[in-house]
């Protein structure tokens, strides 16, 4: 996937940052239980947590098998028992869970940001060989401004968010 080495590289940063200052971060793993599915599917290398975003032993692991993060698995129970207040939202793929995610968490009234350069899409479509995925990402993030105001790059998160 186009821009993923990148996406990875940030959220590297945007991990050691989190657990430099001691923040609560709850890895999200997809999987589809069909084998017949274009990727993700449980039980193989593509399923796993790229490297560089490899959580630590006490970094909670939620699975989830549909689009919906908070659906049949215990996230929420997770962010209450942590006191977790806002999320912020980086990964793969931006067209399909990432928007999905913005969706169920704006929804239940939590404030999120999502850093778009720790996000990566596919191309629109399997046969088509030109490169859009720049063009993908940026309309799937002006379409999610619309429920997310706060919307950044890494750069400027760590720049907000960083210890001095």
């Amino acid at each position: 996937m186009e821009g993923q080495l990148e996406a990875a590289g940030n959220i590297q940063m945007l991990l050691a940052n989190a657990r430099a200052q001691d923040q609560t971060i709850v890895h999200i793993q997809h999987h589809f239980k069909e084998k017949d599915a274009p990727f993700t599917v449980e039980g193989t290398i593509g399923a796993e947590i790229h490297d560089m975003a490899k959580p630590l032993p006490h970094e909670p692991v939620v699975t989830k098998y549909t689009s919906n993060i908070f659906l049949n698995n215990n996230l929420k129970q997770i962010l209450d028992d942590e006191n977790v207040e806002e999320l912020v939202i980086c990964g793969s793929m931006s067209k399909d869970c990432i928007a999905a995610a913005a969706h169920a968490t704006t929804e239940l009234g939590y404030p999120i940001t999502i850093i778009y350069d720790a996000c990566a899409t596919r191309e629109p479509g399997a046969n088509d060989q030109s490169s859009q995925q720049e063009f993908v990402q940026a309309a799937i993030m002006a379409s999610l401004s619309f429920i997310c105001s706060n919307i950044v790059s890494t750069t400027e998160y760590l720049q907000r968010n960083s210890i001095a």
